[in-house]
């Protein structure tokens, strides 16, 4: 694998950022990372994200170069860990007023919008990552027929549940909030409620499959 660029992100926090394209065997190198960062002198925090880490620490206690040379070390000989996976399966109902951009999907992969829907709902999904907001996983494994470009215009709010595609990548969104991604369909699981334990329904590594409760066309 090519060597990473470690670089730093303020005065606290170094990256250790691998080069494209995001993979599952980078992610699991990245997560076993992670891991063995967060037991070194002086990291506050390793916060894993797509094909990098960020190294946060104290900043008064730590030397950054030593650090980074920790880091791209480390990076060598870590050897890529599977974390413990769950499989967890959520309902979505495709089209219609819960999936809005269902045909322009279709129009760009040239594919009718069912065959969108059967290929989305047919494939396993990895978590790669949790970021954007409370929640919100990041996955892996779209069939790449269905890659479309984010909209050109981003939406002011898009509905909590929405799942949606973004380039290369698939996900819900667990709150409102504006987004550009193509909405494809909606769920009613939770992916984030803060008096559940863990509040994120999904963590990295899980296997995610989209069942279809109703296609609306």
């Amino acid at each position: 694998m090519t060597e990473p660029r470690i670089y730093p992100f303020g005065d606290s926090a170094l990256v250790c950022e691998a080069p494209p394209p995001a993979t599952l065997a980078c992610q699991e190198r990245i997560w076993a990372l992670a891991q063995a960062a967060r037991e070194w002198a002086h990291v506050v925090e390793a916060v894993p994200g797509m094909n990098n880490l960020t190294i946060v620490f104290d900043p008064l206690r730590a030397d950054m170069e030593a650090l980074a040379r920790q880091l791209a070390q480390a990076w060598d000989r870590t050897v890529a860990v599977k974390a413990a996976a769950r499989e967890i399966e959520i309902p979505v109902r495709y089209g219609g007023e819960d999936g809005p951009d269902l045909h322009e999907v279709a129009q760009h992969a040239g594919l009718s919008a069912e065959e969108v829907v059967r290929r989305h709902s047919s494939a396993e999904y990895v978590v790669f990552f949790i970021g954007f907001q409370p929640g919100f996983a990041y996955l892996g494994g779209l069939d790449a027929s269905l890659h479309t470009p984010r909209r050109a215009v981003p939406r002011l709010e898009v509905p909590a549940g929405s799942v949606g595609i973004g380039g290369a990548q698939t996900g819900v969104y667990p709150a409102a909030s504006p987004g550009g991604w193509q909405l494809i369909g909606r769920t009613a699981s939770a992916l984030f409620d803060p008096a559940r334990n863990p509040p994120t329904l999904l963590q990295s590594g899980d296997r995610v499959r989209f069942s279809v409760v109703e296609v609306a066309l």
